[in-house]
């Protein structure tokens, strides 16, 4: 079990680098253990391997949020939680940009990581209205743009088809103060054709499940069987998911973001008029096309609100321009039927492509700030795709995850190594493939890559696509057949990717990359009388521009080529996620299917890298400016030479030679080990100071509020209660029993939780007789804690702590006590059994109670006084709970109680105390 003892079994190695054998059949047999032992994170010094479980893991919840929050990387088992904290703390104290790169191919669960990471950030980052607006619509942007950019395919439930880079700008107190979301290349050929076994976008199948009944008759919703853009995939139902309950969150999710009901209203209508306009068949007439049935534009114009005829025209014909020298002259071409399907089908992809596009800069607009801070980026993009048929999207997809690779290569690899000779540190060089020469095949200008060929043969295809596929193989081959990477095949070409070989069939890559829609479909949608259609073809058409049209590859070449800029001004963090099979289901294990991923992830070579090189490299200045309170010289400003700075700091640390070099402008530590034994010295100096300057502002603040508060306190009992004779003057402590030094009950009430009090005190059952408790007071709970044996294993017959009962404010009642100088007192509960207890410092503890209750429930507490006091006690076995009753006598002139129960009454006898009506400041 893990050191720390949080019931965590060991299992495997959880961190590779610590690997004997470096293999990659001896990553696979420790990821198959961890994985077969639902351990599903393992890590390679700071990057984090991920497997996809198939199923709801149990460590997400309250309890492991606290376990990590704040807590050391070493502390704890690798989780994505720990790389979240890590990456928060980061941000705070170096003052610098963060990412995290999650990649990985599709179905190894990068969405899912992602999502736990924001919801992670959400819940320990700082509060307030405005924040928590900030957090919701952060969350809540998950369900809203999985709806319009996910889909089920062969390989994944709800699969990513575009990509998103979510920023999360953060306040100079840690709070989140706002963020963005950049997009890029969403699948719009999803829209109009799936592959078997496949789905189009959720939203069109939570749409049609969750509609009311009012909205289907407005947009003529039917079954789901009758719409052809859903007819290729042959399943509409998808394992786990209920697409009506889902549309209810994409509803909530709209409301979180601004949308009015107007608003939502609209763009609902659009997704139901693109379902409408795939229903619009033509059939062949004299070699042109004809609407096969006029009814079938009804809706589609009515939801777009155009002209009926006006539509029916624009499917059909095409407006060419032409010039002769200086004349020009416009016609209007009828379309066969293949040229009015791709003409419909390019509108309804332009349509919800500008739809999504709407709903990203919605969604930016609703977490819009001027703060100017540090952010954390997540970066949540469509992994690598081989399928059985691969076009142009796939071959855009893989290109992006080549990009993702190479930043890994350069971050974690290639810079690391080439830093080590820069700064003249000893090191033995380690092999490695850099995929380098594969993105320059497909991104290349000089010489022209795959994608400068693809834009030039589009460049001139004019309004002919007959043959340009053709044409572009051809040209593919004479560019690059000599490439180590590149071969020609039948259907297409293939490349020799880092995550496998793809074969790519060239149909349709001509058309997909143009990706141009038509003037005059633009001006159809202008002219619809619906303002919200307009607004999302803002386009200005111009036809006598010569410039040509940005292409789809070159978007998404120069997104991409953005993005990696954006990355690489952050401190990257990593996850390599896994997919360990292709049933999706869970303790499923294909090893073949493991070793290829971790091959092409490059594990194997990131763990040799992290064995023979340095975990930890800083510049001297922000070295120096990190740990120069571990020493009163270097603290709080070094004055000498930043290198014999960091020399003072690491002898006074005891750290030996051989685990740190200093290089030319950055110190480099070697292990693991010796930065956390930094790490944690400067914490302990933090906390040391923080404890000086806590115990100089609580003394001072002691004196201006001790007369104050002891008139509160005494407030409560005035004229109500005897006062003790030797209580005059005690200022309050609040803890009674060292709770720093008490890992164990922190850890039962919750690290969280801000202790108010806490108290030894004596608690009395059904038969008056007392038990030890620890009593601790929150801002929200009462709790009683005692101490149980072990009863089985080695340590039987150990005591160990043990939560006998939690009293939460909103179920306590009242409290009663007598009017004698005693120091009993009943916790009253709603409908629960009472609580008998004796302490010795009730006052105090009243006084926090009153005032945490006030705060949390929003009333005073009831107190009652008087000398026969009744409370319930707790069922036995099959007796009733039944009432006790205790009885005060004042008798003699002891200040201690006499105990004398018989049956259910307990009368205890104590002599006279100060009268209740004494100065008010003689009461504690």
């Amino acid at each position: 079990y893990h050191w720390q003892s949080h019931n965590v079994k060991l299992s495997g190695v959880d961190d590779m680098v610590l690997l004997p054998k470096i293999t990659e059949d001896a990553i696979v047999e420790n990821l198959k253990r961890r994985y077969m032992d639902d351990y599903i994170f393992t890590c390679i010094g700071p990057v984090l391997v991920s497997i996809n479980p198939f199923k709801q893991m149990p460590y997400f919840g309250e309890k492991e949020v606290e376990i990590y929050q704040g807590a050391a990387p070493y502390e704890n088992p690798p989780h994505i939680y720990g790389l979240a904290d890590n990456m928060y703390r980061n941000l705070l104290i170096d003052n610098e940009n963060q990412c995290v790169i999650i990649s990985g191919e599709s179905g190894a669960g990068k969405t899912v990581a992602a999502k736990y990471i924001m919801s992670y950030i959400a819940r320990i980052s700082g509060g307030g209205t405005r924040v928590q607006h900030i957090k919701d619509v952060i969350l809540e942007s998950n369900p809203l743009l999985e709806a319009f950019g996910n889909a089920k395919t062969v390989r994944n439930n709800n699969s990513s088809r575009f990509g998103k880079y979510v920023e999360i700008l953060f306040g100079s107190g840690g709070q989140p103060e706002g963020g963005r979301i950049s997009n890029f290349l969403l699948e719009k050929s999803r829209v109009t054709m799936q592959n078997v076994g496949e789905r189009n976008f959720h939203i069109f199948y939570q749409l049609c499940s969750g509609a009311s009944d009012s909205m289907k008759k407005n947009f003529g919703l039917c079954q789901l069987d009758y719409y052809h853009y859903l007819s290729y995939g042959g399943n509409h139902k998808v394992e786990g998911t209920n697409d009506a309950h889902d549309f209810q969150e994409t509803l909530r999710a709209m409301n979180v973001m601004g949308l009015t009901d107007k608003e939502q209203s609209n763009i609902l209508q659009v997704v139901a008029g693109i379902l409408h306009l795939g229903n619009v068949m033509f059939m062949e007439k004299g070699n042109y096309s004809e609407i096969q049935d006029q009814d079938a534009l009804a809706f589609p114009s009515f939801l777009f609100e155009v002209v009926h005829d006006h539509l029916k025209s624009k499917l059909t014909s095409r407006r060419f321009d032409s010039k002769w020298g200086a004349q020009s002259d416009t016609i209007d071409v009828t379309l066969n039927v293949e040229q009015a399907l791709y003409t419909r089908d390019a509108l309804a992809k332009g349509i919800y492509a500008r739809l999504f596009d709407y709903l990203v800069k919605r969604v930016n607009g609703a977490m819009e700030t001027n703060v100017n801070g540090y952010g954390i980026g997540i970066l949540d993009i469509y992994g690598f795709e081989i399928f059985e048929r691969n076009g142009f999207e796939q071959f855009c997809i893989n290109f992006v995850n080549e990009k993702l690779q190479q930043i890994f290569i350069e971050l974690t690899l290639k810079a690391e190594q080439e830093e080590y000779v820069a700064e003249n540190i000893k090191w033995t060089a380690i092999d490695y493939f850099n995929n380098k020469v594969v993105c320059d095949l497909i991104e290349s200008k000089r010489p022209p890559g795959l994608f400068s060929v693809m834009d030039d043969v589009c460049a001139t295809m004019h309004a002919v696509s007959e043959g340009a596929d053709h044409d572009l193989q051809k040209k593919l081959t004479t560019a690059s057949g000599t490439h180590q990477h590149y071969q020609s095949c039948k259907e297409g070409f293939i490349i020799h990717h880092y995550a496998g070989i793809v074969t790519y069939n060239v149909e349709g890559f001509c058309d997909r990359n143009r990706d141009v829609l038509f003037p005059d479909l633009v001006e159809l949608m202008q002219s619809s009388s619906n303002a919200f259609l307009c607004s999302l073809f803002p386009d200005q058409i111009n036809t006598n521009s010569k410039s040509r049209p940005t292409t789809a590859g070159s978007k998404i070449r120069t997104q991409a080529n953005k993005l990696v800029d954006e990355l690489m001004k952050c401190t990257p963090h990593y996850i390599r996620c896994i997919k360990p099979n292709e049933t999706k289901r869970p303790r499923d294990w294909e090893e073949l299917r493991v070793k290829h991923q971790v091959e092409y992830l490059g594990l194997k070579e990131n763990i040799r890298v992290r064995r023979a090189g340095f975990a930890y490299r800083r510049p001297f200045n922000k070295f120096l400016h990190r740990y120069a309170i571990l020493t009163k010289e270097t603290w709080p400003c070094w004055k000498g030479d930043d290198r014999k700075g960091i020399e003072w700091i690491m002898r006074s640390v005891h750290m030996e030679k051989s685990q740190f070099q200093l290089g030319k402008t950055k110190v480099f530590v070697k292990a693991p080990e010796s930065l956390f034994m930094l790490e944690d010295q400067r914490d302990r100096k933090y906390n040391h100071y923080a404890r000086v300057i806590q115990k100089a502002f609580k003394k001072y603040f002691a004196r201006r509020q001790h007369d104050r508060q002891k008139e509160e306190a005494a407030n409560l009992m005035f004229g109500k209660k005897e006062r003790r004779r030797y209580s005059i003057n005690r200022n309050f402590a609040g803890d009674y029993i060292g709770l720093d030094s008490r890992p164990i009950l922190q850890s039962l009430v919750g690290r969280r939780e801000k202790v108010a009090f806490a108290e030894v005190v004596k608690k009395y059952d059904r038969r008056f007789k007392a038990a030890r408790r620890d009593l601790v007071l929150t801002s929200r709970s009462i709790f009683l804690i005692g101490r149980e044996a072990i009863k089985k294993g080695p340590e039987k017959g150990k005591a160990i702590e043990v939560m006998k009962r939690k009293l939460d404010f909103e179920n306590i009642s009242h409290v009663s006590l007598s009017a004698l100088q005693d120091d009993f007192l009943i916790l009253h509960m709603k409908e629960d059994y009472d609580s008998f207890l004796e302490m010795v410092f009730k006052t105090e503890f009243l006084l926090l109670l009153s005032k945490k209750y006030h705060n949390q429930i929003g009333r005073d507490i009831t107190v009652r006084f008087s000398n026969s006091l009744d409370f319930r006690v707790k069922k036995e076995g099959w007796g009733g709970g039944g009432t006790r009753q205790v009885k005060f006598v004042s008798a003699g002139t002891s200040d201690m109680a006499l105990l004398k129960p018989l049956g259910k009454v307990l009368t205890v006898v104590i002599g006279p105390g100060l009268p209740s009506n004494s100065s008010k400041f003689f009461i504690i």
